[in-house]
């Protein structure tokens, strides 16, 4: 299938996850169930509940076991960009060409629809079909990516200008967290999902680090910062190859099982937005 074909399908399938999984009508305050699904449900790429169930395939299993995973993913994301976009982080008015979540609801309630959506987030773990074990490893290690030393970590490091004046070891090391910890993570929990074996959580983990590079050296290559600076345009090119090809090393001993992820890495090195 095309990837363009696979992810657009995908993306349908994860939206109606999320929204069977977010507050309805009488559930919450009406003001924050309107906030938190504005929050989620404004468009968005779905790279990480996608890249979940391709990881839960990739081991055997079928995507849909990895939906609890990967709405929880999703909810976190959604609430850090809520948060990026306060006034007293990056003050932005607009995501995705639509006013931000605190232009539309104020700045209270994004704060809060954000607190509620990373606990929610967890709350859809601890109610996933899984046996005890799982769930408590699946927690735990969103828990490591989502907090000090993942995403929360790397946004501080950030905004203290770590990005700023770091070679490219200290900007690997913020953007592994900042952007990478979700993106690895969602590899782990799909594979965790999909029944995968130690070796193959292990693998596809490594594989997810190395797309969460990927993507964001791409990111760095459309925006002319962070390793473009540091590198130059060329050599940040040849950089988003060879780790391209780092993560798809990962992924040999899977098989065709594996395509779709394969497809997905090469969506992320020639991604043009």
């Amino acid at each position: 299938m095309d990837v363009k074909l696979f992810l657009e399908k995908e993306r349908r399938l994860v939206d109606r996850a999320l929204s069977a999984r977010l507050p309805q009508k009488g559930d919450c305050p009406e003001t924050l169930r309107r906030a938190m699904a504005y929050a989620v449900m404004s468009g968005g790429k779905r790279i990480r509940p996608i890249l979940a169930r391709a990881a839960c395939v990739a081991v055997g299993g079928k995507a849909a076991w990895a939906d609890a995973p990967a709405c929880a993913v999703e909810m976190i994301h959604a609430y850090s960009l809520v948060h990026d976009d306060l006034p007293c982080m990056d003050d932005d008015a607009l995501r995705r060409g639509k006013p931000t979540c605190h232009v539309k609801f104020g700045e209270a309630n994004a704060l809060l629809a954000g607190d509620a959506l990373l606990t929610l987030a967890f709350g859809v773990l601890s109610e996933w079909k899984k046996n005890e074990s799982a769930k408590s490893l699946a927690i735990g290690w969103l828990a490591e990516a989502a907090g000090m030393n993942g995403m929360v970590g790397g946004q501080v490091l950030d905004l203290a200008g770590t990005t700023r004046s770091a070679n490219l070891a200290g900007l690997r090391s913020v953007h592994s967290r900042k952007t990478g910890a979700l993106i690895a993570a969602s590899a782990r929990l799909g594979a965790l999902a999909g029944g995968g074996s130690r070796s193959q959580i292990a693998r596809l983990f490594e594989y997810g680090k190395n797309l969460g590079f990927l993507f964001q050296i791409v990111d760095d290559i459309l925006d002319g910062d962070g390793c473009v600076k540091i590198l130059g345009i060329e050599a940040a090119k040849k950089l988003a190859s060879k780790t391209a090809s780092r993560a798809k090393r990962q992924l040999h001993s899977l098989g065709n099982r594996a395509g779709h992820l394969s497809r997905l890495t090469d969506y992320v090195l020639n991604r043009s937005s």
